[in-house]
């Protein structure tokens, strides 16, 4: 048998060695350097699961280093957070180190609390140098809108980060004076890489939206620290009906240039009076878990001038008659109301009047018909029923004397409906059972069941 020669064998196993070492480099500088270490699957290879799991945690990592306000908003994973899901756990198959975060999507959202950070220049360097290439969409302010000023300076609204092909979108959520969060849309500029993100499945952005500030926790999260809200499934309902409009400040004032602000001391009094009294009103409905919108001369009054008419004398607003609830009344009492009156029944037509003051609040009722809504109205004196038809609307977000309520998110078929092609014109003399373009008659109430049905206190 030959001799070994030692030299040989020194010489191969050193060249072993360095192929060794040059494999580890290669690794380390493609998945650990940039992404921090992986925990491989099962099978020893990364999956899809393991670089979307090092990309979130990488950036939480980062994010924690600079102290970003964040809290995790992606709808697909506080789903896998929420009660009914984490009974099922059990039964579905996750990566062992990533059974909530990693969503099978390609995005992972956050939403930042904007008044808590400072922007700091440095953060974005920072995650540039882990590898994450940065798209910003920045926009006016709209907290400086006024009728005076019409825009205001731009500001951050969404940061997409992108690292191995996923992104990190983080939105900001800014203060209003209604005491509620808002983000902006996102619109891409036109010299704006349009195959930077999936932008379709983006869980925000394709509207602005308002929350009401949820209340946040810090928990772990696939090992990981991170807030959420504590109210998973509210904050969830509301995700889904979250959009916002703003108000039409560039129309109004072009509206009150030709038609100025009544400045008299009674209109005055009526602008804070009707201010107070919506207040009231939704705090009391909030209250009884009753959502309600602006309707009439209120929801005119914030499409067409940002403000109430101060010749209304009352507010309006409109309820579904599916949410009507039988403690209403005794609700409205408890808060300093008083009942004006009654007309109708839970199935036809029902109205309810209040007074603060000598400001009324009116509650239509409305009821669905096919492809249309309406609501109902009732003469006292001669038992005369009447219907004001809308089409089919849906409930947007909106802010009003300085309080997020609920409009028609369809404002100008809803207000056009109500008061015809004409509605740009004030018109102080109006006839409820005559001047809406949208009313017919609808027969009598039996007068065996006025009293009943026609309560005027």
């Amino acid at each position: 048998m030959p001799r070994v020669n030692r030299t040989a064998v020194l010489l191969l196993l050193i060249v072993s060695s360095c192929v060794f070492l040059l494999f580890q480099l290669h690794y380390y500088r493609k998945y650990v350097s940039r992404s921090g270490p992986h925990i491989l699957s099962q099978t020893g290879h990364l999956t899809a699961s393991d670089i979307q799991w090092q990309t979130v945690k990488t950036f939480l990592a980062l994010a924690q280093r600079f102290r970003l306000p964040l809290f995790l908003a992606d709808t697909a994973a506080l789903s896998l957070l929420s009660q009914d899901a984490l009974r099922q756990r059990d039964q579905q198959t996750h990566e062992p180190h990533c059974t909530f975060l990693c969503t099978n999507r390609q995005v992972t959202s956050f939403g930042l609390q904007a008044n808590l950070w400072k922007y700091n220049p440095d953060f974005l360097l920072a995650a540039e140098q882990k590898g994450f290439e940065l798209l910003q969409l920045r926009g006016e302010d709209p907290r400086l809108a006024s009728l005076d000023t019409l825009s205001g300076e731009e500001i951050p609204l969404h940061f997409l980060f992108r690292l191995n092909s996923y992104i990190i979108h983080v939105v900001f959520l800014y203060e209003r004076s209604g005491n509620y969060l808002w983000h902006g849309a996102l619109r891409l500029k036109a010299n704006m890489d349009r195959s930077f993100a999936p932008f379709k499945l983006l869980d925000y952005g394709r509207y602005s939206g308002a929350y009401d500030r949820p209340e946040l926790i810090l928990t772990v999260v696939d090992g990981l620290d991170i807030k959420v809200p504590r109210n998973v499934t509210g904050f969830l309902n509301e995700q889904q009906n979250a959009r916002f409009l703003e108000c039409r400040y560039r129309e109004a004032r072009n509206f009150l240039q030709l038609y100025p602000e009544d400045s008299s001391q009674a209109a005055v009094d009526f602008r804070k009076s009707a201010k107070s009294l919506l207040h009231v009103a939704a705090r009391t409905l909030r209250g009884l878990s009753v959502p309600f919108w602006l309707s009439s001369g209120t929801c005119l009054g914030w499409f067409r001038q940002c403000s109430v008419i101060s010749y209304s004398r009352d507010v309006d607003i409109g309820i579904f008659i599916k949410d009507f609830r039988p403690d209403i009344i005794s609700a409205f009492r408890d808060a300093g109301l008083t009942l004006k009156h009654k007309f109708g029944k839970v199935d036809d037509s029902l109205e309810l009047s209040f007074l603060s003051g000598d400001v009324k609040l009116d509650i239509f009722f409305f009821y669905e018909d096919r492809d249309l809504m309406w609501n109902g109205g009732t003469q006292a004196k001669s038992g005369k029923k009447f219907k004001y038809l809308f089409p089919r609307f849906s409930l947007c977000w909106a802010e009003l004397l300085e309080l997020k309520v609920r409009v028609p998110c369809e404002t100008l078929d809803y207000v056009m409906a109500n008061y015809g092609t004409t509605w740009s014109v004030p018109v102080k003399s109006w006839d409820w059972k005559s001047s809406p373009s949208n009313v017919q008659e609808n027969g009598l109430w039996p007068p065996a069941e006025w009293e009943e049905l026609i309560q005027v206190y």
